[in-house]
């Protein structure tokens, strides 16, 4: 038995994320989610990791609210965000506190509160060297400062003004309005009595800091930042501009490029970022790792002949190399390139997918988190000169999880003499086992590592084989791949998905018989777009999906980056909606209410188009679950038990023929 057998034993299992290392490269620290006594939320705590690997891992923080976001001071002190009430504040202002930046000293002790926003504190980093910490905080545009926000928010507050006025677009993000407030960013120092007094490195930055990425220099003289500039028909670019000496400066710019994810280099002279050529309606758009120098210049390509999308990026200490992550044939690996050859180094040899990279200070070694299709996060470390190596797993806060079956891959060739590749979950207990096929979201994405809202453990320990295909448009495989279904989502995307599927049922201890389709965002297109073409599914799960392109394209909360692939006759040659007369498996349509990305409209819609095509309502095979709270992903503990329940409800019914069980918190 496995915590895959229960639902609340699963709930219950800790979930590790984030890395920091401290200046001196002895202690590491992580944040592990636990779910609280009531069972309906996760709390956040920091734990200690021994880089060395010696000793165990240490609990740092406790509280209700919980913590995360660590990172180190130079004095080995750790910062973090948390909305736990600050002890010494007054007692009327204990509820509702915004996430203030707190302080645990490097020699022990109580954390202290170190700085407040009434709007918020995140996004950390901190110059290595001299500690200045640079943080984001929401806030209004009319404030000059902390103060005057806190007075502006509070008359909005007592006046119950919850309005919102727009002046351009976008308007909404995933999950959340934009505004009132907008992103500012801060900079201070932690003083003698842990605490920071607030710099405005960016009075009005109207909505250009809008989820930005920024780093500062080990100094922290300059601050380099993604700032986002608007254009004509309601589309926006992202340039890089430099803060420093009281003036902003752009870095990079131009209308043909998005740049992102900028790194500041040991000594502050190079800026490593990626730099995206914009999308059009016949190609999709090409991520090249580029490093420019801060004084300006021509930004180079790192590695011009590595046909891969670099993720996470680190300096090594010299300056002589990047270390990067990037996906790769269904894993994603940590690689070595060198700033000057532009040769690329795999460092790692399994089939795990890294995150959280830290560099050693010596740069002997990277720590990072990895994870894999078939094993939650955990630290570990690698050399950073060694190819093709096993990690070091670290005494982490969390045990390795015992898994309800195995994990093997399933090769087919495409129409075209693409090679096709997938990930198979299969379980254990007595064969032949039903077949799920799960289609992952993106749609330029990849199915490499451990999810913890689609994990298909679970259908396993409940006696399902689950296929995880990569099909056109995912990463990994270099950009032809997403360049074959690039505006051609029900063409080429499909027929590989319907090749991998019949390459799986060949192996005699699948039934071919008893199949089902799941997913979630383009995975839930793709479910429907394979519920209109065809019937060789017993079931479908569809979650938060896109119908009718025609009304998701103006709706969703990112319409110029659709725009610019989702030309009229691409939606009409890709709409799911055009096939419904055709639909004759049964659908189980899942959407939250809260979800800006794939809005509403689209179950809505899905819906009645659906109904309207029941003859008799009481024998309709067709259910709709709706979360009223819940945004793309269904994230509240119980909502998330919910779903896999009536998920596994539907598929017993339609795929092994059962009598329809609902949950007793839905009758």
């Amino acid at each position: 038995m496995t915590p895959f057998s229960d639902l609340d034993a699963y709930l219950a299992l800790p979930r590790v994320s984030g890395l920091a290392l401290s200046p001196d490269g002895t202690r590491l620290v992580t944040t592990v989610a636990t779910l609280d006594p009531e069972g309906v939320r996760w709390t956040t705590a920091l734990w200690q990791v021994d880089p060395t690997g010696a000793t165990p891992a240490v609990r740092l923080t406790r509280s209700r609210k919980g913590e995360t976001s660590p990172e180190f001071l130079p004095d080995g002190s750790v910062l973090f965000t948390s909305e736990r009430p600050d002890p010494d504040a007054k007692e009327e202002s204990k509820d509702d506190v915004p996430s203030a930046l707190w302080v645990l000293p490097a020699s022990g002790g109580e954390a202290r509160v170190a700085a407040t926003r009434a709007g918020g504190i995140n996004g950390i980093v901190v110059a290595r060297d001299s500690g200045t910490v640079v943080v984001s905080s929401p806030t209004l545009p009319g404030a000059a400062d902390g103060d005057e926000d806190e007075q502006r928010r509070k008359a909005r507050k007592d006046k119950k003004v919850s309005a919102i006025l727009h002046r351009g677009y976008p308007i909404r993000h995933w999950d959340h309005d934009l505004g009132p407030d907008q992103p500012r960013l801060l900079s201070g120092s932690v003083d003698a009595d842990d605490r920071v007094t607030w710099q405005e490195l960016t009075p009005s930055p109207a909505r250009a800091l809008d989820h930005a990425e920024y780093d500062v220099s080990a100094n922290g003289s300059t601050v380099v930042t993604t700032w986002r500039v608007p254009e004509p028909g309601g589309e926006h670019r992202a340039a890089l501009v430099l803060l420093r000496a009281g003036q902003r400066n752009e870095l990079l710019a131009d209308a043909e490029h998005e740049y992102s994810s900028p790194v500041l280099s040991p000594d502050g002279s190079l800026v490593a970022c990626t730099r995206s050529t914009r999308s059009t309606p016949a190609e999709p758009e090409d991520a090249r790792l580029v490093v420019v120098p801060v004084d300006g210049g021509e930004p180079r390509d790192v590695a011009p002949d590595w046909d891969r999308w670099a993720g996470e990026r680190r300096w090594t200490p010299d300056a002589s190399a990047l270390l990067v992550t990037a996906d790769e044939n269904g894993r994603s690996p940590v690689f070595r390139i060198d700033v000057e050859s532009g040769a690329v180094m795999r460092l790692t040899g399994d089939h795990g997918a890294y995150s959280d990279l830290r560099v050693s200070p010596d740069g002997r070694h990277v720590y990072a988190l990895r994870a894999a299709i078939d094993a939650a996060p955990a630290p570990v470390r690698l050399d950073t000169m060694t190819p093709d190596q096993e990690p070091v797993l670290l005494q982490g806060p969390v045990d390795e999880l015992a898994l309800p079956g195995t994990l093997t891959e399933v090769t087919t060739t495409a129409a075209d003499g693409t090679a096709l590749r997938s990930w198979l979950v299969l379980p254990e207990g007595d064969r032949p086992v039903p077949l799920l096929l799960w289609i992952h979201g993106g749609p330029i994405g990849s199915w490499n590592s451990w999810s913890w809202r689609w994990n298909p453990w679970l259908m396993a320990a409940q006696g399902y084989a689950v296929l995880l295909p990569d099909p056109a448009l995912s990463t990994g495989y270099g950009l032809d791949m997403v360049r074959r279904g690039w505006g051609r989502w029900g063409a080429e995307p499909y027929d590989d998905l319907m090749r991998l599927t019949d390459a799986a049922l060949e192996r005699d201890d699948l039934n071919a018989s008893r199949t089902a389709a799941m997913g979630g965002s383009f995975g839930g297109y793709m479910a429907n777009w394979v519920a209109g073409h065809t019937d060789r599914f017993r079931a479908i799960v569809t979650h938060a999906s896109l119908w009718d392109l025609d009304q998701f394209g103006p709706t969703t909360d990112s319409s110029y980056y659709w725009s610019r692939e989702m030309t009229p006759e691409m939606t009409s040659s890709n709409n799911p909606s055009a096939h419904v007369d055709r639909i004759t498996t049964p659908m189980l349509v899942i959407h939250g209410d809260k979800d800006y990305r794939v809005p509403i409209g689209e179950a809505l819609r899905l819906w009645w188009d659906l109904n309207a095509r029941v003859s008799d309502p009481d024998a309709s095979p067709h259910r709709f679950l709706y979360f009223p709270d819940e945004n793309h992903w269904i994230l509240t503990p119980q909502h998330a038990a919910l779903w896999y329940r009536t998920a596994l409800s539907f598929l017993a019914t339609h795929v092994h023929g059962e009598p329809e069980v609902v949950d007793e918190l839905l009758r």
